[in-house]
């Protein structure tokens, strides 16, 4: 397995990523509000592309002979922020980070998350967000084990 750069080439192949996990968030909503329509694959496509263009992002593919098993976007849509009432350094947010099923804890998603780690680090940022689906609880567990915590918790109530 290796980690590579982007290309188009392999597009469809992010698609089908980009689905299954949709696919797995639909599965795992206990109130049912996520969806997959059949213009998903390529409207979320063709929105991921462009927050990637306009916020200095990358995507870097994981790779097993010919077949792309895994995908992680980042984007950096911040620089230093300084309010009234909020400091913070610049940071990158992880957008998607997938693995085929298939190929799951095998280490594709840590090696994943670590290039993109060091993508954010080499254009100065101080720190990676990351939001998680709370019903998402192995995705928690893999974030947590790579040394990340909660910054902030949404709560909600059916009414």
């Amino acid at each position: 397995m290796e980690i590579i750069d982007y290309s188009g080439e392999y597009d469809e192949d992010i698609k089908d990523l980009l689905v299954e996990l949709q696919e797995h968030i639909v599965n795992i909503d206990r109130e049912k509000y996520n969806i997959i329509t059949p213009e998903y694959r390529e409207k979320y496509f063709q929105k991921t592309m462009e927050e990637v263009k306009k916020y200095e992002g990358k995507i870097f593919l994981a790779k097993e002979d010919t077949s792309i098993i895994g995908l992680i976007i980042g984007v950096i849509n911040n620089e230093d922020e300084k309010t009234y009432d909020f400091t913070a350094p610049k940071r990158g947010r992880v957008i998607e980070l997938v693995v085929s099923s298939k190929c799951r804890s095998n280490g594709i998603g840590k090696s994943l998350l670590n290039k993109m780690e060091s993508y954010f680090k080499s254009v100065g940022c101080q720190g990676v967000l990351i939001d998680v689906f709370a019903y998402n609880e192995n995705a928690q567990r893999f974030y947590y084990k790579n040394g990340y915590f909660n910054r902030n918790i949404e709560v909600m109530k059916k009414i």
